[in-house]
């Protein structure tokens, strides 16, 4: 089903959305100030404008209703974040996703009406404090403060074992939802896969639940 996206801000979050969105055969319209930004992009989505959103008239012909989801990706004009955010808001669209660099900004955002925050530079930050500081850690992603998704390289012991017979969740309430095996991702019958060296598996659960499997 073809959906329709408005995206604000087509620095490099916001023009990877916009593309990554119309390549997946959505409707797009991406939207920034600077002319070399539209430029470039204007050809991987729908349409592409330039527009000031410090114009408050921009947002009555962008009609901004008939969009899914809107994506506001700007994130060195707060005042412009606002302002999208708030025509957004009043537009009623369904879902209203925001781009914050830091969460002070991010929680003026979310209490003007934003659906979802992400904080681009703080995840990043997180993914990779994680995998400097543990060498079996190939990649996180934050869910939530408190649980997340993290790949694991295969313990030595664990080769040659399935999933079911280590049990894993049982004794550390977490759960596997994928193995990763060379280009192939497993996701099916996972319980009864039998580990191969220099697989990743792909552990969902709390932080510390995470933490207490790998130091076991």
């Amino acid at each position: 089903m073809v959906k329709s996206f408005i995206v604000f801000g087509l620095g490099r979050l916001g023009s990877t959305v916009a593309k990554t969105l119309y390549n997946m055969h959505n409707d797009v319209l991406a939207v920034d100030m600077n002319p070399e930004r539209v430029k470039y992009v204007s050809e991987n989505v729908t349409t592409a404008i330039e527009a000031d959103l410090m114009d408050e008239d921009v947002f009555d012909d962008l009609g901004l209703s008939n969009f899914d989801c809107a994506v506001i990706a700007i994130g060195s004009s707060l005042d412009s974040a606002i302002m999208a955010t708030i025509a957004c808001v009043e537009a009623g669209v369904p879902l209203i996703v925001a781009k914050a660099p830091t969460k002070r900004y991010g929680h003026i955002l979310k209490r003007l009406g934003a659906h979802t925050i992400i904080y681009p530079e703080i995840d990043m930050g997180m993914r990779l404090a994680k995998q400097l500081t543990d060498n079996g850690i190939t990649d996180y992603f934050e869910l939530s403060d408190d649980y997340g998704i993290v790949e694991y390289e295969v313990a030595e012991d664990w080769i040659g074992k399935s999933i079911r017979e280590l049990q894993l969740r049982s004794e550390f309430n977490v759960n596997v939802i994928a193995i990763r095996r060379g280009k192939d991702l497993i996701v099916r019958h996972v319980a009864e896969e039998v580990l191969n060296r220099n697989d990743i598996i792909i552990f969902f659960g709390s932080d510390d639940d995470l933490k207490q499997m790998k130091n076991a």
